[in-house]
C-alpha cells in the first residue's frame, strides 16, 4: 500500500512524526509532501497569485511553500511515482471539530485527496488548554492511530467523502473508545480577538478559538471527545441543501 502523508502544521511539525510512525504500521511505501511552513486556518485554499515552489528533503520526504492544498496537488502531479492508495493527514496539533473543519488546513488536505478519489483520512490531536505550543502531547493519538485507521481501510468510501479523526486530550490508557458520530456545530460567539500594541507602537488583532461547547442530541463529535472516546466522523463534499431546491425553484418559475 502506498501513503501519501500531508498536513498544516508544516514539515517539520511533531504531529507529522507521530504520523509517519503509525503510517509505518500499515506500509514501508510511504511518501510525505507538507507545506514548508504552518498553514492552520489555511482551508481548503490554492495558491494563485505567486508562485509555489517544491523542495525535496530526502528520496521520500518534499516540502512545498504553499497551504495542505498546494502540498497534495504537488505530490499527485509532480512529486509521486503513482496514485496513493491512502492519503493521511495530520496529525493536527489541535482539534478539528464541529463547522471548524471548514477552516482547516489538515481537513482540507483531505478534501483534495477525496476529490482526488483517493481514500483520505483527516487526524487531530486536541489539547488540553490554550499555550501549550509544541509540549503538546500526541500519545492518544499515536496509541489509538492504527486502531482507528485500519478498520476504516475496509470500509467502503462513498465517491468525493473523508473521514475526520480527533483524539481526546487525554492520556491513551484513559481514553474510553471510539465513536462514530457526526459533526457537531459550535457556538459562534465563542471566539476571541486579542488586541495588543507591536515594538512600534501598531496595534495589532490575533483570533482565538476557545472551548467546547455541547449540542442538541448528545451524538456529535462535540460530545464524543468531551466525554473521552476518539471521534470518527465521515463528511461529505457536496454542501447542497437538496430540501431547498425544490422550494427556491418555485420562486424562480
Amino acid at each position: 500500500m502506498r501513503i501519501l502523508l500531508t498536513n498544516d502544521d508544516g514539515i517539520f511539525a511533531p504531529g507529522l512524526t507521530v504520523l509517519e510512525r503509525i503510517a509505518a504500521r500499515f506500509s514501508d511505501d510511504i511518501w510525505i509532501c507538507a507545506p514548508a511552513e504552518e498553514q492552520s486556518g489555511a482551508g481548503h485554499s490554492l495558491t494563485l497569485s505567486r508562485p509555489v515552489r517544491l523542495r525535496q528533503h530526502d528520496a521520500r520526504r518534499f516540502s512545498v511553500s504553499g497551504t495542505p492544498t498546494d502540498s497534495v496537488m504537488m505530490a499527485l502531479r509532480e512529486v509521486m511515482p503513482g496514485k496513493p492508495d491512502l492519503i493521511l493527514s495530520g496529525v493536527n496539533r489541535g482539534a478539528n471539530l464541529g463547522d471548524d473543519v471548514t477552516y482547516s488546513g489538515t481537513v482540507s488536505a483531505a478534501i483534495e485527496g477525496a476529490l482526488a478519489g483517493i481514500r483520505s483520512i483527516a487526524l487531530s490531536q486536541v489539547y488540553a488548554q490554550e499555550g501549550m505550543g509544541d509540549t503538546v502531547p500526541f500519545a492518544a493519538a499515536e496509541a489509538w492511530g492504527e486502531r482507528v485507521i485500519e478498520p476504516l481501510l475496509g470500509v467502503p468510501f462513498a465517491e468525493r467523502t473523508l473521514v475526520n479523526v480527533n483524539f481526546p486530550a487525554i492520556a491513551p490508557d484513559e481514553v474510553k473508545g471510539i465513536r462514530v458520530v457526526r459533526q457537531g456545530f459550535h457556538d459562534y460567539a465563542r471566539g476571541s480577538v486579542v488586541e495588543g500594541t507591536d515594538p512600534r507602537g501598531y496595534r495589532y488583532f490575533w483570533f482565538g478559538l476557545h472551548g467546547i461547547e455541547h449540542t442538541p442530541g448528545h451524538a456529535t463529535d462535540l460530545e464524543a471527545i468531551q466525554d473521552g472516546y476518539v471521534s470518527v466522523t465521515p463528511l461529505q463534499l457536496d454542501l447542497t441543501h437538496n430540501a431547498s431546491l425544490a422550494a427556491m425553484a418555485e420562486r424562480f418559475a
